[in-house]
């Protein structure tokens, strides 16, 4: 919204659920059917026959797909469904990369419903589970072997049967993944796809080791210092995952790793990177956001750079501290003063109910950092999260 404001054009918010104030603001406020995309596009057709649309943009893995058809229906820029549909899938993403040869983990769908047992006895360990749709690791362990996996399995199925998580996993509530877990180190990539050509934005370094039980991310930071041979490996690995899924337009966040045998695909996100962790990228002289430039690219405007600053910059979402309800946070103003520290954002409230991974999803909050190279940030990063006390009951 803050994006949309900066180039002077008009919003319409469109959400699943009613809000209060949209017969009082009916450009500005829309309500569509996520479950139904096809049928969202049609009252985003009808409600274009009033408002004109010159734009769509998704911003998480569910809104992708309703973008995506709103963008057929209203012959807008933006993906084919088919291709967002595969970017929020990961059983049919992991099947369209394994037709292209792009490098990914061995993979193997299961219901909930088949014997956990006999599947763990069958199995090559170590090995991931995960459920088909969700995001932010939500889900995702890494089992050793069959007693870990039947533990794992547990609590997936347990996850899955939250009438909400179901929910946002409509058909594959009932289904989940088994992967090879690939050892090595761990890095993001965000870009801009633009008519099939993807843009690198930037890559990020992940610091701090993903080797589960679960799969919490904590610090990114840019620019990456993997050795710049590496660095064409991996962009182009994720140029292939783009062209083998079918993305045209719009951004993606990618998560791959790399050791001796060179970079993997993990995952790829027809959509930005999630939470406020986008406030660490800024382009071009006047330091514009990534948002600005997805809308820019969604309304074929010019767009003033994609070259990020100068200065290195890195985002720590701050783990959770631990399952309970949280009375308050201490210390946030002396971690703000930590030197290269920008920004210090608490986004749990006092008596939120905070859920560790992998059953929960929501970080508490950010820390942001500038500085002239990526170690002094991620010192920074680590220094002001050091000064952060979380009281919790």
């Amino acid at each position: 919204m803050e994006a949309a404001r900066q180039i002077g054009v008009e919003l319409t918010v469109a959400s699943e659920q009613a809000s209060t104030l949209e017969a009082a603001n009916p450009a500005g406020l829309l309500t569509l059917d996520f479950e139904q995309p096809d049928r969202a596009a049609d009252a985003v057709r009808v409600f274009a026959t009033q408002y004109p649309i010159a734009g769509v943009v998704g911003v998480d893995d569910r809104t992708a797909v309703v973008a995506a058809a709103i963008a057929t229906k209203l012959r807008l820029r933006g993906n084919p469904v088919h291709a967002a549909i595969a970017a929020s899938d990961k059983h049919v993403q992991r099947e369209q990369l394994a037709r292209a040869a792009v490098p990914i983990p061995r993979f193997m769908l299961h219901s909930l419903d088949e014997d956990p047992a006999a599947i763990a006895k069958s199995i090559t360990y170590p090995c991931v589970l995960k459920p088909v749709r969700l995001s932010a690791s939500r889900g995702v362990i890494r089992a050793d072997n069959p007693p870990s996996f039947l533990a794992a399995h547990g609590r997936l199925r347990a996850i899955l049967a939250d009438p909400e998580t179901a929910a946002a996993c409509g058909d594959r509530a009932r289904h989940y993944l088994i992967e090879e877990f690939i050892p090595g180190y761990e890095v993001a990539l965000e870009g801009l796809v633009v008519d099939r050509r993807l843009h690198v934005l930037a890559l990020f370094d992940k610091p701090d080791p993903l080797d589960g039980p679960f799969f919490e991310e904590t610090i990114y930071v840019t620019p990456s210092t993997v050795p710049g041979g590496l660095q064409a490996a991996i962009k182009d690995c994720a140029d292939r995952a783009v062209r083998a899924i079918g993305i045209t337009d719009g951004p993606i966040h990618a998560e791959l790793r790399y050791n001796e045998n060179g970079p993997w695909l993990i995952e790829l996100a027809a959509r930005p990177i999630g939470g406020r962790c986008s406030a660490v990228l800024r382009f071009g002289d006047k330091g514009i956001s990534l948002e600005e430039i997805i809308l820019r690219q969604a309304l074929g405007m010019a767009i003033p750079s994609l070259q990020r600053e100068r200065l290195a910059a890195g985002v720590m979402m701050i783990p959770i501290p631990g399952a309970g309800t949280l009375r308050e946070v201490r210390g946030v103003a002396e971690a703000k003063r930590v030197p290269l520290v920008e920004d210090v954002q608490i986004t749990a409230h006092p008596g939120e109910r905070l859920i560790p991974f992998p059953e929960g999803s929501r970080y508490p909050g950010f820390i942001f950092a500038r500085g002239e190279t990526p170690a002094a940030v991620e010192t920074a990063l680590r220094e002001a999260h050091s000064r952060l006390t979380f009281v919790i009951a």
